[in-house]
């Protein structure tokens, strides 16, 4: 559809960066375009805070994990007392969202439970509509599975402000990515901005089943000690740019912010700072691993991904919050084909874009943290 086309629709369509992509693709990687429109004003007088986590249940609801404590003075001046101004008021931490916007349900926030997260991260619902969820706070050492109304069910580990330590099974450490394989009843976490490894744990009881650190190494392979790299970020912010004649970095460097799971079997786990994805069988055998913008300084360029719609799901999204773009690429070498988005503030652009969520009918949800604290929707326009 021409784009004057689209723009009496109300959308807008997303062209690429410049920067160099593979010659020769066919036209089948997928193309969005943005819906301003999506989702509908807050109810109850509400803002948006941080989103630290998405996800999609079976019913095709977009589930948000936003941070209620992000909110700033001035954003909630219709909650100090007197009034400062007519908006707003904090927003429950959790949110179920229809296709069409509408808030559904919301329960959650500081003091729910007791081990509420201290800075709201991951989040996922798996297929009987249990809410997973974590945190990336400094005593965030838990996961916690709760019923759709928002009853607990189930804690992985508890607070805790214990040292970091690759090596206990019984605390994580400020988890970042949640996933559920149902049918093998198992739990996938990506842990996480304190730990540098992937562990599974079985999903009705909670009991630790397995785990590595990069390249597949057994947990007992993984240091503990701050890394001089991480330690740099702490201080800066920044990183060393990757250099090609540089070895790989042979730890996941902290955070390891997502683990993915593909419908041929494969685990998909984002090294944020090392500006790589790597890929291994469910069980931890390391098969492959390709990087995205290696050069890439600050925060690093794989925060999440997200599969293709079509059923061989040809292509990964990565979602990179440094640069404020999703690179979609080929999944079987890693090579860039396309993108979506551009730093900035306007609808289809980012600012500290940080988790992308689809449908069944592959249309994409993304949210911000920071100062973006903002949802979008991008709905597949080619297959």
């Amino acid at each position: 559809m021409p784009r004057s086309r689209w723009a009496a629709l109300g959308l807008i369509v997303l062209g690429s960066l410049p920067v160099p992509f593979a010659r020769g693709e066919t036209s089948d990687a997928p193309a969005y375009a943005v819906d301003p429109f999506w989702p509908k004003p807050l109810p109850n007088n509400w803002i948006m805070g941080q989103v630290g986590g998405m996800a999609v249940d079976t019913h095709d609801h977009i589930w948000v994990l936003q941070r209620p404590r992000s909110a700033t003075e001035d954003e909630l001046g219709a909650a100090q007392v007197p009034p400062r101004s007519d908006c707003c008021a904090k927003t429950p931490a959790v949110l179920e969202f229809d296709r069409d916007g509408n808030v559904l349900a919301s329960w959650g926030g500081p003091d729910f439970v007791p081990d509420w997260p201290t800075n709201e991260h991951a989040l996922w619902v798996d297929k009987a509509g249990n809410v997973w969820m974590s945190g990336a706070g400094v005593d965030d050492r838990q996961v916690i599975k709760f019923s759709s109304d928002g009853h607990q069910l189930l804690e992985i580990g508890r607070k805790s402000k214990a040292p970091k330590d690759n090596q206990d099974t019984s605390l994580l450490g400020r988890a970042a990515g949640i996933e559920v394989d149902d049918d093998a009843h198992e739990v996938f976490i990506a842990d996480g901005y304190l730990n540098n490894r992937v562990v599974v744990y079985d999903s009705d009881t909670g009991k630790f089943k397995r785990g590595w650190g990069a390249y597949g190494v057994s947990l007992a392979e993984i240091p503990n000690v701050v890394e001089h790299i991480e330690a740099e970020v702490a201080a800066t912010g920044t990183i060393a740019p990757y250099a090609p004649a540089d070895p790989p970095a042979k730890q996941f460097r902290s955070p390891v912010h997502c683990v993915r799971l593909s419908l041929d079997g494969l685990v998909y786990v984002c090294d944020r700072h090392n500006d790589r994805v790597q890929v291994f069988t469910r069980e931890g055998k390391f098969l492959r691993e390709f990087q995205v913008r290696p050069a890439t300084l600050g925060n690093g360029s794989t925060w999440t991904v997200a599969f293709s719609h079509d059923p061989a799901q040809k292509y990964l999204l990565v979602v990179d919050g440094e640069n404020n773009v999703i690179w979609v690429v080929r999944r079987t070498d890693g090579v860039i084909v396309s993108s979506i988005g551009h730093s900035g503030r306007n609808a289809g652009q980012f600012h500290w874009v940080h988790q992308a969520v689809m449908d069944s009918n592959g249309n994409l949800y993304t949210g911000e943290v920071e100062t973006g604290k903002r949802l979008q929707k991008f709905s597949l326009t080619s297959r």
